[in-house]
């Protein structure tokens, strides 16, 4: 067994992590965080819910020599996606204009939104990394494994867009509450902008 095509499907993962709509939602997620590493959580569970879709999806398929790639048309869940983001960018305004991040709650510690959105991000690309893994590996085993370290770099590669999205929005490096708000606002706002424009493109 060669190790080459594992190797690549880890490189694909870690890159797979920093497409626009998963870092704006992510970004989103993680910025109200008051730390890096509560942020880079938002980014391991993300992926964690990414990699549970992408693999369940996966071993559906690839085990049961079921031939639905060419059936089912996975762009659509692109629509899911763009309202979910939508959704995110709303939330995080309205949550700011409610509390203005001046106090976390034990709530802040809960990770299911990340990884509920990374299970809808993951089941918008399955097709795409399935097509890739059987395109690359041959073997039922092997191609499992290969969906299964595509998901490991994608992991790692949203742990970073997490914790670097939320450095300007920590407190110990903000210049003042207005430059936070600002940045706030753009964020949430690019991430409503680019889920409104997902759905259109889909229907256009």
């Amino acid at each position: 067994m060669t190790w080459i095509p594992f190797v690549f499907a880890a490189m694909v993962g870690f890159n797979h992590a920093f497409e626009a709509d998963h870092v704006l939602a992510v970004g989103n997620i993680a910025n109200k965080r008051p730390s890096i590493w509560m942020a880079i959580k938002d980014g391991i569970f993300w992926g964690l819910g990414h990699t549970s879709m992408i693999f369940l999806v996966g071993v559906f398929i690839i085990i049961g020599k079921l031939f639905l790639l060419e059936e089912v048309e996975f762009e659509f869940f692109e629509v899911f996606v763009g309202i979910s983001m939508v959704g995110l960018g709303l939330y995080r305004l309205v949550k700011y204009q409610k509390t203005h991040d001046h106090s976390h709650t034990p709530k802040d510690a809960n990770y299911r939104v990340a990884y509920s959105v990374g299970l809808i991000h993951g089941l918008a690309g399955s097709g795409t990394v399935i097509l890739l893994a059987m395109s690359e590996i041959k073997s039922n085993v092997e191609g499992i494994f290969y969906l299964l370290i595509f998901g490991i770099g994608s992991i790692l590669g949203m742990m970073v867009v997490a914790g670097v999205f939320t450095l300007p929005y920590l407190k110990s490096i903000q210049s003042g509450g207005a430059f936070h708000k600002v940045l706030v606002w753009i964020s949430a706002g690019l991430c409503l902008s680019y889920g409104v424009w997902m759905i259109v493109s889909y229907f256009q």
